[in-house]
């Protein structure tokens, strides 16, 4: 396999532990303090799921890239599942903010994230 369809896969592993690690999150939401079966299952499992997926990443990319783009991606995702489906506000501050950490995953991946 060659190193471009091990970054593209990393990549492909990458998002999908972000959609894991967002779904868990969203999922803890409803989950009351874990008081709440369900929810709470799906949490675990859903971090259990980004983890394991983030550890394969690392494989294929540097541990502080492919962390700030877990991380950050997440975080843009879970504000905007917030603000559209949890009835959560939205301000400039929040919104400013959300625009840098994108802007921070961009340049980290033309500085070279492969």
């Amino acid at each position: 396999m060659s190193l471009c369809t091990l970054v593209h896969m990393g990549f492909l592993m990458l998002l999908t532990a972000i959609a894991a690690e967002v779904g868990g999150t969203t999922a803890m939401k409803f989950s009351h303090g874990f008081s709440r079966l369900w929810p709470s299952v799906l949490t675990v499992l859903g971090y259990a799921v980004s983890f394991a997926l983030l550890a394969q990443t690392l494989k294929s990319m540097s541990v502080g890239t492919a962390y700030a783009i877990w991380s950050g991606l997440g975080t843009a995702a879970i504000v905007g599942i917030g603000t559209v489906f949890l009835g959560e506000g939205m301000n400039l501050a929040k919104a400013a903010g959300i625009a840098l950490i994108i802007i921070g995953v961009v340049v980290l991946n033309m500085g070279g994230a492969h």
